[in-house]
């Protein structure tokens, strides 16, 4: 989920692009490992810790060993999203060879042959599931399978329908949060469940409204579905987004067993903070993942941890 960001499937016209030479040369092991790491996106691992947002927000790991379930609900979920990319960069690798940036990824640069992808992609898979499988918890295998195939139709399929290829964006990030509670045994909350969820949704409509106001018409012939968005009417929507995501985010600071939690309601205020910067920062044009916006500015770094500080303290302070 996306990135939650897949690239397309289909064919386009014209003529192949020859294999690099590098497809044809030997390949070292230890060159071969590094065209396998690259392929799985390391930048994109980070998402995974959202498996930790249910027991951090429940203030408890749920069942014993809570914290080792939940590394491996993050196991889980690395391991299909590397499926993912790897099966996404097959399909994509005759386009991605005329691309002057993604030419240069592992499989269409010849580095990690196609073949290779696939199988890795299988086992990646098999690890995936079976991880759910072999702590016997159905609703981790679910919650994984579940994102394995949205992640397959988007690609081939889904990327292509308006908004709801937006959704099946922000779904990769919720499923995370929910294959960590199915792991760990954390009861969400309905109001934690909508943070969450318009928290995604938040994400995935910044992500499209940063690529149409940088790439203006290139963003089309990048992501054809481009064209049926405009760039006032998502602005207007991530706006409403955060809104709703603040005022749910109140709620469920209010709503507490023993009453409204303190310390989570004064943490609403570094988290507005978070999001108004947010939206200064997406309103500029820029070709700069989404996700480095929110993990590499001063500003956005000094209301997360802001907003951290006092989530964690309102955990154990009453």
């Amino acid at each position: 989920m996306t990135n939650n960001t897949l690239t397309s499937g289909e064919d386009t016209e014209g003529p192949q692009a020859p294999v690099p030479a590098v497809a044809v040369a030997g390949l070292s092991p230890a060159r071969w490992v590094r065209a396998a790491v690259r392929t799985t996106r390391p930048r994109q691992w980070p998402k995974n810790l959202l498996v930790f947002a249910a027991p951090l927000a429940a203030a408890n790991l749920g069942r014993n060993n809570g914290f080792g379930y939940a590394l491996l609900a993050m196991f889980a979920f690395g391991c299909a999203s590397a499926a993912v990319y790897f099966v996404n960069d097959v399909a994509d690798v005759e386009r991605d060879r005329r691309h002057p940036v993604k030419r240069n990824r592992p499989i269409a640069s010849g580095a990690l042959p196609e073949q290779h992808a696939m199988v890795l992609a299988v086992l990646a898979a098999v690890f995936a599931v079976g991880a759910g499988v072999v702590i016997r918890e159905p609703l981790l295998v679910v919650t994984v399978s579940a994102y394995l195939c949205l992640s397959f139709l988007y690609s081939f399929k889904l990327k292509h329908i308006p908004f709801v290829e937006m959704l099946i964006v922000a779904s990769g990030f919720l499923l995370r949060v929910l294959g960590g509670a199915a792991a760990t045994h954390v009861v969400l909350s309905i109001w934690f469940l909508l943070v969450c969820s318009l928290g995604a949704l938040g994400v995935a409509v910044a992500k499209r409204y940063t690529e149409l106001t940088s790439l203006g018409d290139e963003a089309v012939k990048h992501r054809p579905v481009m064209r049926n968005y405009r760039p006032d009417i998502l602005r207007i929507a991530q706006v409403l987004i955060g809104v709703g995501m603040l005022a749910t985010y109140l709620m469920w600071a209010l709503s507490g067993k023993h009453g409204a939690r303190p310390w989570q309601v004064a943490s609403v205020l570094p988290l507005a903070a978070a999001v108004v910067r947010f939206g200064v920062l997406t309103a500029r044009r820029t070709v700069r993942p989404v996700e480095d916006l929110i993990t590499r500015d001063a500003v956005m770094l000094c209301c997360e941890v802001a907003w951290l500080i006092l989530f964690c303290v309102g955990l154990y302070v009453a």
